[in-house]
């Protein structure tokens, strides 16, 4: 009987150990077994669910737009004032809604190509008004036209287009004339051949973006969405030194087991530039854990703030010798046209940028771009990019609609919030098919682990109480 008993004891301690060493196992193997799961399915090649969603993102984006309706015209032209603007917004439209076109994988160096088809449909829903709304705005092609054409023989001329056409420093236009593009008056006049349509967008619709060229992950999944070349280039021509390298992916995915220290890189071709983002906090995404990164303050910094940016800083006047901060001058890429980007309401812009200005107020919760990026595939579960299109406007004296201007104003246009959240259905098959799996295999790991123990300590507890009576 007691034989019996302490053989019970000891099985029962037997069997507590194999689960308790047979659930220490399963967690690097479990490991394991997750990590050749997910770098399988995150390549971006057809059959697996990175490429299914990569091809068509499944998530809605939407972009709004916030127009700054200046309430001045007459008296900034002709006095050189401070500038009064009001924020009117947002105006949505859906985009990011066509799948990528020109896909080719190239198996020599792991590469696939492609290119994104631009699409903006208007949702009257989440408007505030309609497309037919009219804004007080800055004159794009007066304010440009001394920016491209400095010669002052060519200025005069101009000036008088400008005249002849009734153009003036400021007009008004519909909201789908200032995104989408509109017939300009003066240029029209222009007696050579020249693109006489302007606008913030123009062209957009019925456009692409692209030739990219991104790493599939194949032969190394370190490397999996990150740009290989941009419209044929490595480089952008636009910046010197490092500054002008295509550097990351497209944002919408980085590579696999993302850690909190890494600093996200990526390219956006609409402030003509690579950027970075830096973790900020842990987030539940529709019970989904996300790392929340953000564009961190530095990123807009003068170089005298964080000298990476040195290369940034092409011009010494407007920057005040580089001192300035929070404004990005982009005319290299866009054709010399004078445009600058910014956060939002020139948020952790330095106050000579915003002085100028009245009726802005940037506010961090509201202004700022942040990606939620998943940290096991790598993907990006939700984000709002948030950017300022400005103009800058310059005294002219040879064409009288800037003459009487005494300072340089970068004059807010308008600001954009593009934002994307996976969808409820989409949530649910994450879930299910990735961080369901590693919670439950986690669990069962834990419960294997934990019961063994317990049944190996409280067997071999009652084996050594009973061995003791025994004796007595």
């Amino acid at each position: 009987m007691g034989c019996d008993r302490n053989c019970g004891l000891i099985a029962g301690a037997v069997i507590g150990a194999v689960l308790a060493l047979f659930g220490g196992i399963l967690m690097p193997v479990g490991d394991m077994l997750i990590e050749k799961t997910i770098k399988k399915e995150v390549v971006l090649e057809e059959g697996t669910i990175a490429f299914k969603n990569w091809v068509k993102t499944g998530t809605t984006v939407y972009r709004q737009f916030w127009i700054f309706d200046v309430q001045n015209p007459d008296e900034v032209a002709k006095n050189s004032s401070k500038i009064k603007v009001k924020q009117r917004g947002p105006y949505t439209y859906r985009v990011r809604y066509l799948a990528k076109e020109n896909i080719t994988q190239d198996v020599e160096d792991s590469t696939v190509s492609f290119v994104q088809p631009n699409g903006a449909i208007f949702e009257p829903s989440l408007s505030v008004g309609t497309e037919n709304d009219t804004f007080t705005v800055l004159n794009l092609a007066v304010a440009a036209a001394p920016h491209i054409y400095t010669n002052s023989f060519v200025q005069v001329v101009l000036n008088s287009l400008i005249k002849k056409s009734k153009s003036s420093m400021f007009q008004t236009r519909t909201l789908r004339e200032l995104l989408w593009g509109y017939k300009d008056p003066f240029l029209s006049l222009v007696p050579y051949p020249i693109s006489t349509t302007v606008g913030v967008f123009y062209p957009y619709n019925d456009t692409v973006d692209g030739v990219y060229k991104v790493f599939n992950g194949k032969d190394n999944i370190s490397k999996v969405a990150i740009i290989d070349s941009y419209k044929g280039k490595k480089n952008l021509s636009y910046w010197p030194s490092y500054c002008d390298m295509i550097n990351g992916t497209d944002a919408a995915s980085f590579p696999p087991f993302v850690e909190k220290s890494r600093t996200l890189r990526f390219f956006s071709s609409d402030i003509c530039r690579s950027i970075y983002a830096v973790f900020e906090s842990d987030i539940d995404l529709k019970g989904i854990p996300v790392y929340r990164f953000i564009l961190p303050a530095k990123a807009f910094a003068s170089p005298l703030q964080n000298p990476e940016n040195e290369c940034f800083c092409t011009e010494k006047v407007i920057s005040n010798n580089c001192t300035s901060y929070g404004v990005l001058d982009i005319s290299k890429c866009k054709e010399g046209k004078p445009v600058y980007i910014s956060l939002p309401h020139f948020l952790h812009a330095s106050p000579d940028i915003s002085e100028p200005i009245e009726g802005l107020n940037p506010n961090e919760e509201e202004h700022r771009t942040y990606l939620d990026v998943e940290p096991i595939t790598g993907f990006t579960l939700q984000f709002a990019k948030r950017l300022q299109v400005n103009i800058l406007v310059k005294p002219a004296r040879k064409i009288e609609a800037l003459k009487n201007l005494k300072r340089n104003y970068i004059v807010p246009i308008l600001w954009l919030n593009e934002t994307g959240t996976i969808g409820d259905e989409k949530a649910e098959m994450f879930r299910n098919q990735v961080t369901g799996k590693i919670k439950m295999l986690g669990l069962v790991e834990m419960v294997l682990l934990g019961l063994g123990v317990v049944m190996f300590v409280a067997f071999m507890i009652s084996y050594c109480a009973c061995r003791s009576k025994n004796r007595k």
